[in-house]
This record gives C-alpha cells, sequence and structure tokens, in this order.
C-alpha cells in the first residue's frame, strides 16, 4: 500500500495528464500555484482539504476522484449489477491533509449515480472554510457522533448527534468543531 502522499501524487498527475494540461495550465484553472502543484505531484506536500477542493473544483472532479487511489478501476459498476460492498470507515480513514481532519472514502464517486459518501472526522478545534463547489453541488451532512457547526449563509448551525442537513455547496460554507471532542458526520455529496 503506497502513503496517501504518493496516492495523491499519482491521482493528481494522472488526471492533469489525462486533461492535457501542463501545470501552468492546472494552476489557472484551480487557482493554485504552479510550485504548490509540482509539491503535491511529487508527494513533498500534504495540501490542506481547502487546497484539494480548490484542485478538484478547477479540474472537474469530485475529491474522491484525487483521494481514492484506485478510483479509475472501481467506477464502473452500476446499481444494477453492483455487488453489496461492506467498506469500514475505520481501515479507509487517512489524514492525507496537513489539517485535523480525517477522511474515509466510503464510496467513492460514481459517474452513473453522480455523488460520492465520506466518513469525516473532525478533530477538537478544527475549522475550515471551504470555497463554493462548481455549480449545482449539494451536500448532505449526517452526524452520526459528537457536534459540529455548519456555516450556510453566513450562520454557523449547529448539529449534534442525529442531525442531518442538506444544502447548497455551491456557496462559500464551512465546518467548525469548537468542542473537546471529536465530531464524527458522513458526508454525501452530490454533482449535476
Amino acid at each position: 500500500m503506497m502513503n496517501p502522499n504518493q496516492d495523491l501524487a499519482r491521482m493528481l498527475k494522472f488526471y492533469r495528464q489525462q486533461k492535457s494540461w501542463s501545470l501552468d495550465k492546472t494552476a489557472h484553472e484551480t487557482g493554485v500555484s504552479k510550485a504548490m502543484l509540482g509539491q503535491i505531484e511529487r508527494g513533498e506536500s500534504s495540501p490542506t482539504v481547502a487546497k484539494l477542493w480548490k484542485i478538484a473544483t478547477g479540474m472537474q472532479l469530485s475529491l474522491s476522484q484525487l483521494l481514492e487511489p484506485d478510483h479509475a478501476q472501481n467506477n464502473t459498476l452500476t446499481p444494477r449489477n453492483q455487488k453489496p460492498t461492506i467498506r469500514q470507515a475505520a481501515a479507509l480513514r487517512q489524514q492525507q491533509t496537513v489539517d485535523d481532519m480525517l477522511v474515509s472514502t466510503l464510496f467513492p464517486y460514481d459517474p452513473q449515480l453522480k455523488f460520492e459518501v465520506f466518513e469525516i472526522t473532525l478533530l477538537p478545534g478544527f475549522e475550515k472554510h471551504a470555497q463554493a463547489h462548481a455549480k449545482g453541488v449539494i451536500e448532505h451532512a449526517l452526524m452520526i457522533n459528537g457536534q459540529m457547526d455548519l456555516l450556510i449563509e453566513d450562520t454557523w448551525q449547529v448539529l449534534i448527534n442525529g442531525d442531518s442537513i442538506r444544502f447548497n455547496a455551491d456557496q462559500l460554507h464551512g465546518y467548525r468543531n469548537s468542542t473537546k471532542d471529536v465530531a464524527i458526520f458522513h458526508n454525501i455529496i452530490y454533482y449535476p
């Protein structure tokens, strides 16, 4: 198994080459510097989740396409021929970024279903303001442990264990854990 930085490096380079984009073009489209993109591709840098989102959005990819190393081989099953799949969040949990967010890709993006599913763990004190995703992207957050605050339309909404929310993610939004315990939620992201 490769380390997360090497997986991310390989996936970024794969999708950039698939688009026939230079590092300059990728930097222009994503708003992430050429130097940072080069460091990520060489496995020398762990970006923040916000940077990964900027890269994914600018390259017109889902987040799991960058995070899931075997995504290209695993996204061809349709609901009709798909066999039941059990995925354990604990076995998939990775800290591929420098911020205090652990991400488990439970189900990577499926082009037919148009969504991906994550389990996200926010460590105590974590706060992230996310850029707007592509037009029409919708997120669902389902709290499964603890409490977090979700910034939507300039207002922090408190979510506690068992709460769920759906919101348009094509606007500025954010996540915050101001408690002393971890906050864990499932995040379902739909791409139009």
